[in-house]
């Protein structure tokens, strides 16, 4: 057999043996995990998710309820933190916007409705 035969035939075997014990032996479970779980990169991300949702239907109450999974701070917060984090990471002009409208949002309807006090 040739050097080649050898070393592909044992990464195939490599390969075979590990996606075994990865898939079958010893498999990741998950247990009870939600949003609040998530690094603070990951957070500003949903809140960008959620503020590009909210753009597109303009429904508060439902962006508020997102942003509640993240955390027992009032969403506004949530998502003053997420815009401070994207203006410190360099989040594009555009995602910046969103997420302040958002935050501006959520700060009237706070203020307006009493909610999250």
């Amino acid at each position: 057999m040739s050097r080649w035969v050898k070393f592909l035939l044992a990464i195939l075997v490599g390969l075979a043996a590990g996606l075994l014990y990865g898939w079958v032996i010893s498999p990741v479970q998950y247990t009870d995990t939600s949003p609040n779980t998530l690094r603070l990169d990951y957070r500003a991300d949903y809140v960008l998710m959620t503020a590009e949702v909210y753009h597109a239907d303009l429904n508060l109450d439902a962006a508020a309820r997102r942003l509640a999974m993240l955390g027992s701070d009032p969403p506004a917060q949530i998502a003053a933190q997420a815009l401070q984090f994207g203006h410190q990471a360099g989040y594009p002009a555009d995602d910046l916007q969103l997420i302040q409208d958002l935050t501006s949002a959520l700060q009237s309807w706070q203020s307006g409705s009493g909610a999250g006090r």
